[in-house]
């Protein structure tokens, strides 16, 4: 005797080997033996064999009409045995039976199961909305299919072209599109970038890399088109005092927000009068109006070789930026100096308007102001004698930010680094290695600390908070000591040499500037009263919220110009093969396989390098390189020469790489790719500033 039962879902049959009121023992074809309760048992039969009948009930299955089927059913509950008799007649066989078993199960959109071997036939309006499901799933299959092979093509197929970006970034990964993007990828063995290119969704390596960025930090495009609908922009101040001063600023060819100037008054008693000149934004933002709130969403320019993605407004901009024939609105920092010694008397701090006379710029001025022409009183450009001045106090301000870091534990700085600048112009890139620490990024650098440390005492002394950089205080290694941390109270930045530091000197391009600006302007307005009046109180969470969040965002902008630099890093080799130039470059041995190629900011690992002196030049020979995944291929050839004893510790040279956060301030875009003055933190990206 033989049985037809069902088993977790699935439907056997075997011979009986022994019975029970309650159970079977059953002998599959197999040859594997299983204990069956007889509540499971849906068909008993003599004949044919196990084996046979699910043979012919399979056959029978494929035969039967189920539209058919599900007419005959009717509207109520019933037993297979009782549709068999009705489909098949009085003379069902036990084949039969099973066929139709298996046609019911696999048939949920037209029967409902409602226990062993029971079923009802499902509604009219829910068979024809499932038949309905399934022809639209065969027709997606077909669109699908013709997309993937569309894709395999080189050809992008048009319901893609609007949703490239989101196919790439941020897919519904249950559209038949990015099941078609996926699967062809995954036939072409290639990534969804290299697909997405090859196929003309994005027309470039270097539009990948921008898109991806934006779309993840810009999702509603990087203009500011959309946000200034009824947005009042505001106007120049009108009362304002006017400084009896020629400022100056000194910065890139390219820069366009000019937040910084300088000025050199000799007073009747033979001292100096020095000014810091800082543009003055937050005259016309106030907290939480609509350019605050776009700021504060974006927190800092964000640079690129060739382009920028500026914090404010253009129009706002060119309100405030400090441009030359011009009287602009500035915060001034006024510092009382004896040229006797350098020392400096007093400082005094005002809100006025400042007549600017000249915007210098590096590209013209750096190869004429240099150290020894200054020595020797060489030169013709404007404002020279006030650069003369300028530089001996720079000078003085250095060392004494010097003795302050040996104070803390800290070597000297080191100035004898590259940085680079870099030009794109129509996709062609040139980039310009300039030697840090020339007179004018000293001016520049120390003049600037000198404000954002003097700026940070006077909030500190007012009781009111701020947005300050520290580094160095507290436990731990090495390593986390030369961690900066962003604070809402004064502490010490020990590889600077000052006792607090709050950036305040880019208002129109750093949002924690704007909110120090605000704050110190409270101060000078209000004197002991300001932590009544100051737009942020202590302890206000809201301040607590900017420091995360420009965190967040100023790494993902320094992330994103790595990114970019190296791309142009790549881009230039390209441009050196066009040229038919050597393929061997020079390098010098960061660390183990860590190599800084020469001519260009580019850092690699070169895996097979001899171990070897960190501070070893090298030539390697490129083999090549990809734009897509910024990698670089070389290998390497001979060892041109070892360093020598006066290469700095491995330790120092990083204190190097962290050190001059003002570099920037000092050639304002020299750790950028766009020559833009942007004010980047080596110690936030140190390769950038190496």
């Amino acid at each position: 005797m033989n049985v037809f039962f069902e088993e977790s879902g699935d439907f056997k049959a075997g011979s009986i080997m022994s019975q029970t009121p309650d159970s079977f023992q059953i002998e599959l074809a197999s040859g594997k033996r299983c204990k069956v309760k007889s509540r499971d048992v849906l068909i008993q039969f003599s004949s044919p064999s196990a084996e046979q009948l699910l043979i012919e009930a399979h056959a029978v299955c494929a035969d039967v009409d189920l539209d058919f089927l599900w007419e005959v059913a009717g509207e109520e509950e019933f037993g297979f045995a009782d549709l068999s008799q009705e489909y098949f007649g009085t003379t069902h066989s036990p084949a039969q039976d099973a066929g139709l078993i298996f046609r019911l199960h696999s048939a949920p959109f037209y029967f409902y199961k409602k226990g062993r071997g029971r079923y009802k036939a499902a509604p009219a309006a829910s068979v024809q909305a499932a038949l309905a499901g399934i022809e639209k799933k065969k027709q997606q299959a077909l669109v699908q299919a013709e997309y993937v092979e569309q894709l395999k093509a080189g050809q992008l197929p048009d319901a893609m072209r609007s949703m490239a970006l989101q196919l790439l970034y941020k897919p519904d990964k249950n559209s038949l599109e990015y099941k078609a993007f996926l699967s062809a990828s995954q036939e072409l063995h290639t990534s969804a970038e290299r697909l997405m290119l090859s196929t003309g969704g994005i027309s470039s390596a270097k539009e990948l890399h921008l898109t991806r960025f934006l779309f993840e930090n810009f999702p509603k495009g990087p203009g500011f088109a959309h946000l200034m609908t009824n947005v009042i922009k505001p106007t120049l101040p009108t009362g304002l005092p006017v400084a009896n001063v020629a400022a100056f600023s000194i910065d890139d060819i390219n820069t366009t927000e000019i937040d910084d100037a300088l000025s050199v008054t000799t007073l009747p008693d033979g001292m100096l009068q020095i000014g810091i000149h800082i543009a003055a934004p937050g005259l016309g933002i106030q907290r939480d109006d609509a350019i605050d709130l776009m700021a504060r969403n974006r927190m800092s320019t964000v640079y690129m070789p060739g382009d920028k993605i500026t914090m404010l407004p253009d129009e706002l901009v060119e309100i405030y930026t400090l441009g030359a024939g011009q009287t602009r609105p500035a915060v001034s920092l006024y510092a009382t100096v004896n040229p006797a010694d350098w020392s400096v008397i007093s400082t005094e701090s005002k809100i006025e308007a400042v007549p600017i006379s000249e915007n210098l710029r590096h590209n013209l001025l750096d190869d004429i102001i240099t150290a020894e022409a200054l020595a020797a009183n060489q030169g013709d450009y404007p404002h020279k004698a006030d650069i003369a001045v300028l530089w001996q106090w720079a000078q003085v301000l250095e060392q004494g930010r010097m003795e302050k870091r040996a104070g803390f534990g800290l070597k000297p700085e080191q100035n004898n680094r590259m940085d680079y600048n870099f030009y794109v112009e129509d996709d062609v890139v040139d980039i310009v290695a300039r030697k840090r620490g020339s007179p004018l990024d000293k001016i520049v650098a120390e003049l600037m600390i000198f404000a954002n440390s003097t700026w940070g005492k006077l909030m500190a002394d007012h009781g009111i908070p701020g947005i300050y950089r520290s580094q160095g205080a507290g436990n731990g290694g090495w390593a986390a000591r030369m961690q900066v941390r962003m604070l809402t109270h004064a502490a010490p930045h020990h590889n600077l040499g000052v006792d607090q530091y709050a950036w305040s000197t880019s208002p129109l391009r750093r949002y924690t500037d704007l909110v120090n600006q605000w704050q110190i302007m409270a101060c000078i307005q209000h004197g002991v009263t300001a932590p009544l009046v100051a737009p942020f109180k202590p302890r206000d969470a809201t301040l607590f919220a900017i420091v995360s969040a420009f965190d967040a965002a100023y790494a993902a902008y320094n992330d994103f110009q790595s990114t970019m630099e190296r791309y142009w890093c790549l881009r230039w080799f390209a441009q050196q093969w066009q040229q038919q130039l050597s393929k061997q470059v020079e390098a010098t041995v960061m660390k183990e396989d860590l190599l800084r190629l020469s001519d260009i900011p580019l850092v690699i690992r070169l895996s097979g390098l001899p171990v070897m002196a960190r501070g070893s030049r090298v030539l390697i020979d490129v083999i090549g390189w990809d734009e897509v995944d910024l990698s670089f291929e070389a290998r390497f050839l001979e060892l041109l020469a070892s360093p020598d004893s006066s290469q700095p510790e491995p330790e120092e040279e990083l204190e190097e790489v962290l050190i001059g956060e003002e570099a920037a301030e000092s050639a304002e875009s020299t750790a950028t790719e766009t020559a833009d003055d942007a004010q980047i933190d080596p110690d936030a990206a140190p390769e950038r500033s190496s």
